[in-house]
């Protein structure tokens, strides 16, 4: 079980830069996104979920 959350965490961030980096509709058209597409634009809050990723994959090997 050692490192289970830090795995999750990675795979969570890992997903978020993928799902950013190919512009799925389906990610960024979501309800909870829609607002830092409203604020950012589409193209901004691509980039806000690319360092959201990085950032969730720094914690999740601090937790591993």
């Amino acid at each position: 079980m050692v490192g289970s959350k830090g795995s999750w965490i990675i795979a969570g961030g890992v997903l978020t830069i993928f799902c950013a980096a190919m512009n799925y509709n389906w990610f960024m058209n979501h309800y909870k996104a829609a607002l830092f597409v409203k604020f950012f634009g589409r193209n901004g809050a691509r980039i806000f979920y690319i360092v959201l990723g990085i950032a969730l994959i720094f914690l999740g090997f601090k937790l591993y």
